[in-house]
């Protein structure tokens, strides 16, 4: 049975978004990927099938090489998705900042 993965349970697991810190910036194979870990590298394998999966990151085939990347596409799906929810908890932050600065003043 093929489960379709979720991006948000993608992103729930902390390895996987250090793996998404790591290639926002440029291109790393597997194994580069794994050296910046403590665990097998079946299991950042395993991390990297998922994020794919869920198009997080993208694969580009260089000679033997194979090179994931950020796909800058479907994080700001992301982001935009996250968007309204980040606005709600700023203005409510204002508001008792503003709150706490009248406190203050009494």
């Amino acid at each position: 049975m093929n489960l379709r993965r979720d991006v948000f349970q993608a992103i729930a697991d902390p390895t996987r978004r250090a793996i998404l810190l790591l290639v926002a910036t440029q291109a790393m194979t597997a194994g580069v990927i794994a050296s910046n870990f403590d665990t097998a590298r079946p299991t950042v394998s395993k991390h990297l099938q998922i994020l794919t999966e869920c198009e997080l990151l993208k694969q580009e085939q260089n000679g033997r090489e194979i090179y994931y990347h950020i796909n800058a596409e479907r994080m700001k799906d992301v982001a935009d998705f996250i968007e309204p929810f980040r606005a709600m908890w700023e203005e409510r932050f204002n508001k008792l900042e503003d709150i706490m600065k009248n406190y203050k003043g009494k």
